[in-house]
């Protein structure tokens, strides 16, 4: 059953998406992991291959390819790595997209072409210490002098926040007192006055993928920074969650689907360190993740397909995020058992996929936040 249609240029980039994640990715995998860092230069490699912000114009410097192109290097990435995909994919689908949707044409040339090429890293500066999920909470100001703007106020848990060149900022304008309308996103670089990188977080997975605290104060900005129109933050970040959820549900799923192949593997071809008993349980076990793992696969791809048509699949792309983050989180555990012993172990690649599952539970807003959304479509 296939619902994607890939064509011979989707299969042919694949080839070469998946040769340079054997080259680039999986030889450095252990010392980034050990290191807790994923190099500047590889990013600068990714664009060089041609593997980053596949679906931005020609004329910002892109290839102007479909969204298929970013779905086979999410893919690609996460069956090299499990964590080292995520900063790539929040770079690729989520925040760039922000820039090429909504930026001016002055914006979309001055950082386009840097964020295909991998020269500057793009985030996106929402959570805060009082505002997680409910972007209505957000407290970071930015207040108008003249024909610049002041930003004061702290982000936190700010994927790629450490190596990111600009950030996509939300925030308030604190004279409007309706929160749906006092957001406003703005472009702030690296580099700005006022504008520096706090605390790197060290995580529980994910270690490849930078996670830190960005502190604005006084930051002065030129009102041309602004993101679209004024008042419209919250809009913005809301028509953008759709494709943020699709990917994090990708990510999610092929991290499942990743480590369902290697415990097969290991259970038909038992390695000198370690024997996945063939017992009874053991295949009913396997029989049934692969189920769950297939009938999602085919969800997801139609979710894909229906994204790409330009649909409106919001309810949808919450069921997927907030199902398939919780499918991985299983698969990995029951895969553990499986191992025996060696599920122990660091080396297992269930126990090292289990902790980068973990946090996707609460990206793109919680699976609490999911399940609300899709019980007030069901008007319950």
């Amino acid at each position: 059953m296939k619902i994607l249609n890939y064509s011979k240029e989707h299969i042919e980039f694949r080839k070469k998406a998946r040769a340079f994640m054997e080259k680039e990715i999986i030889p450095n995998i252990q010392e980034w992991e050990a290191a807790h860092d994923f190099p500047r230069d590889v990013w600068y490699r990714l664009g060089e291959a041609g593997l980053l912000c596949a679906t931005i114009p020609v004329e910002y410097g892109g290839t102007g390819r479909d969204l298929l192109y970013d779905v086979i290097v999410a893919e690609e990435l996460l069956r090299a790595d499990s964590s080292c995909g995520g900063g790539v994919v929040l770079h690729s689908w989520i925040t760039t997209p922000y820039i090429a949707v909504f930026g001016s044409e002055e914006q979309k040339k001055k950082y386009l072409p840097k964020c295909v090429s991998g020269e500057c890293i793009a985030a996106v500066g929402m959570t805060e210490p009082d505002a997680g999920s409910d972007l209505t909470s957000i407290t970071t100001t930015a207040v108008e002098d003249g024909d610049d703007v002041i930003i004061n106020g702290t982000k936190i848990f700010i994927s790629c926040g450490i190596c990111c060149g600009v950030v996509v900022l939300a925030a308030r304008d604190p004279e409007i007192e309706n929160p749906y309308k006092a957001l406003s996103l703005y472009l702030v670089e690296e580099g700005t006055p006022g504008f520096t990188k706090g605390v790197k977080y060290d995580k529980m997975g994910l270690h490849t993928q930078d996670t830190g605290e960005l502190i604005f104060t006084d930051c002065r900005i030129p009102k041309t920074s602004m993101l679209g129109k004024k008042g419209e933050g919250f809009k913005m970040l809301m028509l953008e969650l759709q494709q943020e959820r699709l990917s994090i549900a990708i990510m999610a799923l092929g991290t499942a689907e990743h480590v369902l192949e290697e415990t097969i593997e290991h259970y038909k071809k038992p390695s000198s360190k370690y024997v996945i008993p063939k017992t009874q349980v053991n295949q009913f076990a396997i029989a049934e993740m692969a189920t769950d793992i297939k009938m999602q696969r085919l969800f997801l791809d139609k979710l894909i397909e229906e994204h790409m048509a330009g649909s409106n699949i919001v309810v949808e792309t919450s069921m997927a995020k907030y199902k398939m983050t919780e499918l991985a989180r299983d698969v990995c555990d029951r895969c553990i058992d499986l191992h025996g012993d060696f599920g122990t172990t660091e080396a297992c690649i269930a126990v090292k996929s289990l902790l980068d599952v973990r946090s996707m539970s609460i990206f793109a807003g919680t699976n609490e936040i999911m399940r609300q959304i899709i019980s007030k479509f069901m008007k319950l």
